[in-house]
C-alpha cells in the first residue's frame, strides 16, 4: 500500500503511542501533501476500499431487513 500511495502508511494512520504534538505534526504534514497533490485523497480512498473489499468482503455484504421505510415507494424519487 505504501508504494501505491507514495507515502508511508504511518503518515495517514499514525503510530501507537504518538503524542498530541506528534499527531498534530503528522496531520499538518498530511495536509501539506494533499494540498500539493489534490488527487491523492481519491487514490487513497480507492485503495482503502479495495483493501477492505479484498480482505473483509463481508463488510460490503448488504442484507435487506425485509422492512419497508414508511412513506417510501419504489420509483417515487423519479417523480
Amino acid at each position: 500500500m505504501e508504494l501505491a500511495l507514495g507515502t508511508p502508511v504511518e503518515l495517514w494512520l499514525g503510530v501507537p503511542g504518538e503524542s498530541e504534538v506528534e499527531r498534530a505534526a503528522r496531520l499538518d504534514a498530511a495536509r501539506d501533501i494533499i494540498g500539493e497533490d489534490p488527487h491523492l485523497f481519491d487514490r487513497v480512498t480507492r485503495i482503502a476500499a479495495t483493501l477492505i473489499e479484498t480482505r473483509t468482503p463481508h463488510l460490503f455484504d448488504l442484507a435487506t431487513s425485509g422492512r419497508r421505510v414508511k412513506g417510501w415507494e419504489p420509483g417515487a424519487e423519479a417523480a
